[in-house]
This record gives structure tokens, C-alpha cells and sequence, in this order.
């Protein structure tokens, strides 16, 4: 069978997909030439001048690398040039991006984190960038409000990203099964590789920062400790992998099963839910772990369920196959 490319696959499933439209492979297309420039930029960053600090801080109060500084650059550039976004919201800031008036605008919003594990840069580990994609609610050719961009994860209508490794990989969702697909340098296109991916009910891998162990509360570490337990429902311990790079770990568990959690923790009383975004980075891999039969938390409620009440609202994140999560919600129901 010859490559199939993502839009040459989204319209094989133009049925099943309601998303099949000329507007959004316009978006597509520009979501992936932008992940080829950042791709082609992460490659060379130890041989131009893209490795470092730019001596600037973002909203979140994080020292903003010269790489991610470019990503985000590159995002905005292409997306908001692309004619069917109304506005963006980006991890690097601090407002809502709204589409300049000399730009044509659209019916969607687009939410990103440009470079997920940045601090990673320079260690030549895999970093990515994550999308979430939502229509706007108010009618098009009105002023964007906040509530056409605070929706909650499950009125999301496509997910992804894109991870930069060994090779650059596209993970993306409509809802309707999880496809992955592998850039080929010699042709520059994303061929599908991974087609329907399933993550396994249960895990074998734990991914989570143990040594914030004494930060945790106690039924954080309960959940911890059941992982590393042989007297688990698995019957031995699960193998602790942890990268640090929420991309690199979430895909790595998606295809091999197993846990990401990045629990709250008391370290810093200015983060009391913890460090991950809930548009940027939980709400996008919620909606692609849950399309892959997998399920994702904040220890409670449903990731996709959180009513956003800002843009950069943090959240707890446990993610991955649908039995761990499901052990992870009993301890918590039971220590609540």
C-alpha cells in the first residue's frame, strides 16, 4: 500500500470525521509546516545560536529558552496567517492571542504549548509541541470572547502533537481513533506509520518526579507506592521511566501502556495544583489518551470535564491506561 499523508487520511475518513473540511486541513497543513520549520530548527539548535536563555521570563514565571522563544514565533506566525482561526492561547503568553485585522479570521481556536520540555533542550532529549483545537461558540465577524477559549477538553474538536526524537512524529485525534504518523525527510512529509493506536488496559511503566515525594499528600504517595508494589493487581512492580518531557513520557506509555502523573504537590505555594496546564498540555492528551481507550484525572473528576476558569489554569494530571487510572481514582476516593 503507497504512504498516506495526514490530510491524504483525513480525507479517507471524511465520513467517520467531521472535521473533513476545507478549513480545517487549511489549519492542518499549517499546524504541520510549522512543526517542520521547528523541527528542522530543534536538529541544528547545538550548531546555531537557538540553545540557551533568552534572559526572559514567561507568564509562568519560567526562564523562556531561546528555542522555545522560536517555536512560538513560528507558531503564531503561521497560524495567524492561516484564515480560520479567531484567536490562539499560548503556554509562552500571558494573553489571549487575537487575530490581527489584516488577517482574514475564522471558526476556531487554537490552544499550544510551542515547546513541551524545553528545559530538556540541551540535553538532546525529545521535546514536542502540543495543540488543542475547539470552535468558537460566538458567531463569526463578532469581537472573540473569553468564552469561545475557556471550553472545557471535551468540547475539543481535534487534539495532538508533534515529537522531536529520533525521528519527528505527529499524534493527533478527531475523536474518531488515534493515527500517528512519522515526518520522512527524503519527501518532507508526515507518512502514517502508526495507524489506530490502542493504549493496553494496563500498564507496565510508572512515570512520575519521585523526588517530590515529601511534597506529596498522603494518598499521592499511597498511589505511588502501589505502583512500585509486587503485591499490585499486575503482581509485580511496574518499571519506572521518567524523562521529564511530558510529550516524550506520554507517548512513550500511549504506545507501550503504562502511567504519566504529575500529581500537585506543595513545593511552591503559588502552584498548589501542581505545574501542568490544563488547555495547553491536559486537556490535548486527555482527548487523545481517551480516544485511544485510555482515561486521564486530576485524582477526581474526568480531565475533559474541568471547567476552564483561566487561560493558564494549572491542574493535577494522571494519564494513561484505563486500570491504572482507574486504581488511581480509588485511592483518592478513599483518602477524600
Amino acid at each position: 500500500m503507497p504512504p498516506i499523508t495526514v490530510i491524504e487520511h483525513l480525507l479517507l475518513h471524511q465520513k467517520e470525521s467531521p472535521m473533513a473540511t476545507g478549513r480545517f486541513t487549511r489549519l492542518l497543513n499549517e499546524l504541520i509546516l510549522a512543526a517542520k520549520i521547528i523541527s528542522r530548527e530543534v536538529n541544528k539548535a547545538g550548531l546555531v545560536d537557538v540553545l540557551g536563555f533568552t534572559g526572559e521570563t514567561n507568564v509562568q514565571g519560567e526562564q523562556v529558552f531561546k528555542l522555545d522563544e522560536f517555536a512560538n514565533r513560528i507558531m503564531i506566525h503561521r497560524l495567524e496567517r492561516a484564515g480560520v482561526l479567531c484567536a490562539m492561547g499560548s503556554e509562552e503568553n500571558a494573553d489571549l492571542i487575537e487575530i490581527p485585522s489584516a488577517f482574514p479570521a475564522g471558526e476556531y481556536v487554537l490552544i499550544f504549548d510551542p515547546l513541551d520540555g524545553s528545559s530538556n533542550i540541551e540535553s538532546n532529549v525529545s521535546i514536542g509541541t502540543i495543540f488543542s483545537i475547539y470552535r468558537r461558540k460566538s458567531p463569526e465577524g463578532k469581537s472573540v470572547t473569553m468564552d469561545d477559549v475557556l471550553q472545557k477538553g471535551a468540547d475539543q474538536v481535534a487534539a495532538g502533537y508533534f515529537v522531536y526524537g529520533s525521528s519527528t512524529m505527529m499524534v493527533y485525534t478527531t475523536g474518531q481513533g488515534v493515527h500517528g504518523f512519522t515526518l520522512d525527510p527524503s519527501v518532507g512529509e508526515f507518512l502514517l506509520s502508526h495507524p489506530e493506536i490502542k493504549i493496553p488496559e494496563r500498564g507496565k511503566i510508572y512515570s512520575v518526579n519521585e523526588s517530590y515525594w515529601n511534597y506529596w499528600d498522603a494518598p499521592t504517595r499511597q498511589v505511588v507506592s502501589y505502583f512500585k508494589s509486587p503485591d499490585n493487581e499486575r503482581g509485580q512492580p511496574y518499571n519506572l521511566r521518567y524523562i521529564g518531557s511530558l510529550v516524550a513520557d506520554f507517548h512513550r506509555n500511549l504506545l507501550s501502556g503504562g502511567i504519566f502523573m504529575y500529581p500537585a504537590d506543595n513545593r511552591d505555594p503559588k502552584k498548589p495544583r501542581g505545574k501542568l496546564r490544563l488547555m495547553c498540555e491536559a486537556a490535548p492528551l486527555a482527548m487523545i489518551v481517551e480516544a485511544a481507550g485510555g482515561m486521564a484525572t486530576d485524582g477526581k473528576m474526568r480531565i475533559l470535564d474541568i471547567e476552564p476558569q483561566e487561560l493558564h489554569q494549572r491542574v493535577p494530571l494522571f494519564i494513561g491506561s484505563k486500570k491504572d487510572i482507574q486504581k488511581v481514582m480509588a485511592f483518592y476516593q478513599k483518602g477524600s
